[in-house]
């Protein structure tokens, strides 16, 4: 729920506020740096390229006693919340999560001293931060159903009413929660004056939204998150993808380059191969293995790989041709 770390900082504000991930950097980086405030420079969150999950105890005491004062008991755990996040390879976990340096700095206080867009990324890491040390939301399971006189037609909806609204008071239930909220409603009669008649079809998985990707980067053990806002920038800027409704659609240039790749350098491009190259990265610095060694062994098969490419007289890219 709140702003661990960079990832998740570029995943929510790509999600929430249709960020990019450089975008996204380039703004926490300035409320890191330091705002003018009345004629001090302050810097309004915590360093944003970290990789830690934990929130120092005085800024968890500074939580709870804003939590009591401006929300009340009901909001306040009897102890503090405490999160323990995946643990990343080589991960910069000497600073704690992402969170603002005051809570008493509230967005609505802040907006006379932001852009648009400072405001928007302020007030999702306040908003986060400060619902992560509050009670859970609780809710009702329930089946709302809808029957003609006649009984003939049945019409059935199953989903959740909020109960206590607990963080929910700060944020919103995101989209990958799954957690299907019903409206307050009584028995009685129901007028319908329209019914929308729609045939709904298996849909193909979505294509990737910069949210998505990273994430997907994360589970296939790809990069590091210092580098998915360069991994994204490149495939835009270098006319790899086009973004269309926040989703990457391949251009003729991607689907050659990558059908390309696949056909005379499958080694290269395999999720596998990637990741294991991250591991042995991670060896060189840990002492554990040489980096003159790994560095032969790869140079020495992609030499290999090369020599055989140009040997190539043509390729059949499905059905293009390159000679």
């Amino acid at each position: 729920m709140c702003i661990r770390d960079r990832s998740t900082l570029q995943q929510t504000a790509s999600s929430k506020l249709g960020f990019g991930a450089s975008r996204t950097m380039q703004i926490a980086q300035r409320l890191y740096q330091g705002i003018d405030i009345s004629g001090d420079t302050v810097g309004l969150i915590t360093y944003m390229r970290t990789d830690g999950t934990n929130i120092s105890k005085d800024a968890i005491e500074d939580f709870r006693d804003f939590i009591q004062n401006s929300y009340g008991e009901n909001y306040l755990p009897k102890e503090a919340n405490n999160y323990s996040g995946k643990k990343a390879k080589n991960a910069q976990e000497a600073h704690e999560a992402i969170r603002p340096t005051d809570i008493k700095r509230t967005p609505e206080e802040m907006k006379k001293f932001l852009s648009t867009d400072q405001i928007k990324l302020y007030d999702l890491i306040w908003s986060r931060a400060l619902s992560s040390q509050m009670e859970p939301a609780k809710f009702d399971r329930k089946t709302i159903t809808i029957s003609s006189q006649d009984k003939i037609n049945e019409f059935k909806c199953s989903g959740s009413t909020i109960k206590f609204d607990g963080y929910l008071k700060l944020t919103k239930i995101d989209n990958d929660e799954e957690e299907k909220i019903l409206p307050n409603v009584k028995k009685g009669l129901v007028e319908a004056s329209n019914f929308i008649d729609e045939q709904h079809f298996t849909q193909p998985p979505p294509r990737y939204s910069e949210a998505s990707l990273v994430k997907k980067l994360e589970e296939l053990g790809i990069g590091r998150p210092s580098t998915y806002a360069s991994i994204i920038s490149v495939i835009s800027n270098r006319g790899y993808a086009d973004i269309i409704n926040k989703r990457f659609f391949p251009t003729d240039r991607g689907k050659l380059l990558s059908a390309f790749l696949e056909k005379l350098f499958s080694k290269y491009v395999d999720y596998g191969f990637t990741a294991g190259l991250e591991e042995q990265l991670d060896d060189i610095t840990s002492g554990k293995e040489e980096w003159i060694k790994v560095l032969d062994n790869f140079w020495s098969c992609l030499l290999y790989t090369s020599d055989a490419a140009d040997e190539e007289d043509s390729v059949d890219l499905g059905g293009r041709r390159i000679i």
